[in-house]
């Protein structure tokens, strides 16, 4: 208040003091541009990159590597980044806490390009709330299809936290066209029996009763051709149920154990071919602790899948 006052009572101070203000933005314009990722001294772009990927300065042989490749065009400077990526020590460190969500998702990721190739797919609950092109192509599913449909509730009808207001109908992808079906994933009756080669649900059965999936899973299995398969990905109750008493998300109506899961694909005629647990919940989880360190820090697919916070499987359909 007091500047203020003085700059009104003077005009000349008023007048040098909008100057400093203009050379000190312009100053740190010029500072902006001459610390940019592609302008520092290559020394200085492999220090950020080893900082920023691997929270550490280099090594001397990592520096030296780095540079002699850079000096020779033998690694490119936009690349860099990525030949830290393709390290052991950057694919093994692990997610913060703070950042399970994250975790979770990188997991997700392994698991989708893990899935068969398929002509005609149904994703159940697959809208991608950043993207058009739905959650399945978003989250790595590499191959080409004939067509991917996707059944999602209208957006009244969903959570808050889960609604969009768009309604898209088709969108042309690099792998095929995404078609959109605004209904209940519990009534597939607009699919014929036999017509479909594989059917995703990622994070999406566990938004219907238990009564209701029994009915969901005895569709999947009417649509799939003979040999068709099954994949979902879910909350492991098993591991929920050590981080909080409640569901984790306000729009759960269950969350499964692994046997409890197991049981109901088998007794809908699905036969599980193998299963993964996402993110371990490590030594505290097989003592009955939920651990958030541990959970966000074994990012991926495990063997263990009764002590991991997501369960996924892949089934085939073998009974007709």
């Amino acid at each position: 208040m007091q500047l203020r006052a003085t700059l009104a009572r003077f005009p000349a101070a008023r007048s040098g003091y909008h100057r400093l203000v203009g050379a000190r933005a312009r100053a740190a314009a010029t500072m902006a541009r001459a610390v940019s990722y592609d302008r520092v001294p290559a020394a200085v772009a492999v220090r950020l990159c080893y900082q920023i990927m691997l929270g550490r300065e280099p090594d001397d042989g990592g520096l030296r590597d780095h540079l002699q490749r850079l000096a020779t065009g033998s690694l490119r400077r936009e690349d860099l980044a990525f030949s830290i990526r393709g390290s052991e020590e950057f694919a093994n460190r692990p997610y913060p806490p703070a950042l399970l969500g994250h975790s979770i998702h990188a997991g997700r990721c392994q698991f989708i390009r893990s899935l068969p190739p398929a002509r005609r797919i149904v994703d159940l609950g697959g809208t991608h709330l950043a993207s058009e092109a739905g959650s399945m192509v978003m989250l790595g599913y590499p191959y080409p299809f004939e067509e991917l449909f996707i059944v999602d509730l209208p957006a009244d009808d969903r959570h808050a936290i889960y609604r969009s207001d768009d309604q898209r109908r088709e969108v042309a992808t690099p792998l095929g066209p995404v078609r959109y079906r605004y209904h209940s994933m519990v009534d597939l009756s607009g699919f014929d029996d036999a017509s479909i080669d594989l059917v995703y649900s990622g994070q999406s059965f566990e938004h219907v009763t238990p009564a209701e999936g029994q009915v969901v899973l005895k569709e999947v299995h009417r649509i799939l051709r003979p040999g068709g398969q099954f994949a979902l990905d879910t909350p492991n109750g098993r591991l929920t149920r050590l981080q909080q008493p409640e569901f984790i998300d306000p729009d759960h109506k269950v969350e499964y154990t692994w046997a409890q899961l197991r049981d109901l694909l088998e007794s809908a005629g699905l036969t599980v071919t193998r299963a993964h647990g996402l993110n371990w919940g490590g030594p505290a989880a097989l003592q009955g602790r939920f651990d958030p360190a541990a959970v966000a820090g074994f990012s991926g697919l495990y063997h263990d899948i009764d002590h991991s916070y997501i369960l996924a499987a892949v089934c085939t359909k073998t009974t007709y």
